[in-house]
């Protein structure tokens, strides 16, 4: 059994509790948050403890064996360097952190502990996403040109409006579209060059990504439209891979024929029995137990914020910033 200690009854906070609560051999022995009501309607019948503070926690419950961290962005140094002191193995909603120093100091800070950090950019564990990585790898359709995604929805309801204060939410660009950066480095590696378009109160932005190996992604997000949507395409010397949300449609694969021919071809995609969130913490949680690494890595985390992090220097600039990263 392993035992889940839960920091935050909010939004994502409430998405982890139900995929813990559908694992067998899993426990959420508490949640922390001061909002009893909310951190009571996320529990329902389930023998779950509230808490006030991390630390009223940690010294009622006989055994954590994992912390996960759902708060404010700009909360997630505090609470992750809290769970390092403890001892305890934390996974951590993304971003990793509000500015690229408190995320090296995470790091470091939790490997010193020699303490597991896990950063939960879900996109990864999304069959769609999944799918897309599959056929760029297999080289469906060739070398790849140009790739272009979308994310957005309405402006989202944070704890006390913690989105729109600028000190401690970095916009679209580090709350939201940091799940493409790190789907597209994923699949193309490192990045070199960031330029980045986006209205003053960064709820809506338009990032281009120039990868070391040729890749040119234009990536966009918004929180100005009502219905939350994702779309992606992949445009190769053969063919493009596409995918919208907002149709119902799997991700399709069209290569190139002659006029003749039919294309177009769906690949099937089997419907989810469990959602990417609970996909995504068993594989954390197993990961645990099996001392293997994860799909996406804490450093994995730190390489999509340098990315975010560039391109909100290149906005207020209105300059290109280079990555220097690896060679």
């Amino acid at each position: 059994m392993q035992n889940v200690l839960l920091i935050g009854a909010g939004t994502m906070g409430k998405e982890h509790a139900s995929s813990y609560y559908d694992m067998e051999d899993v426990c959420v022995v508490g949640i922390v948050d001061t909002r009893i009501d909310q951190a009571q309607q996320i529990i329902g019948e389930h023998d779950t403890k509230i808490f006030q503070t991390l630390e009223e926690a940690v010294n009622n419950m006989e055994q954590i064996d994992v912390i996960d961290v759902c708060v404010p962005t700009f909360l997630h140094k505090e609470y992750v360097i809290k769970a390092a002191d403890y001892g305890i193995d934390v996974i951590c909603e993304k971003p990793l952190a509000y500015t690229l120093e408190d995320a090296r100091e995470m790091l470091e800070y939790c490997d010193k502990k020699n303490v597991k950090l896990f950063i939960g950019h879900v996109v990864r564990f999304f069959p769609q996403y999944a799918k897309a990585k599959e056929l760029v790898a297999n080289g469906s359709i060739g070398d790849i040109g140009v790739v272009r995604t979308r994310r957005g929805g309405h402006f989202p309801a944070g704890w006390r409006d913690w989105y729109s204060d600028q000190t401690k939410s970095g916009g679209v660009i580090l709350d939201l579209i940091i799940h493409d950066f790190d789907f597209l480095r994923w699949n193309f590696g490192e990045v070199e060059r960031v330029f980045a378009k986006g209205l003053p109160d960064l709820d809506y932005a338009i990032v281009t990504l120039v990868f070391k190996t040729g890749v040119i992604a234009h990536v966009e997000g918004s929180w100005r439209h009502q219905t939350f949507s994702t779309q992606f395409e992949f445009a190769g010397k053969s063919g493009i891979i596409e995918y919208d949300s907002l149709k119902e449609e799997p991700v399709l694969l069209s290569i190139n024929q002659s006029i003749d021919e039919k294309s177009g071809v769906e690949v099937p995609q089997s419907p989810l029995k469990r959602s990417p969130y609970y996909i995504e913490l068993q594989h954390f949680l197993n990961s645990l137990k099996t001392n293997e690494t994860p799909i996406v890595t804490a450093e994995d985390a730190y390489k999509a914020m340098e990315i975010s992090v560039a391109a909100l220097q290149s906005i207020k600039t209105g300059l290109p910033v280079i990555l220097k990263g690896e060679n």
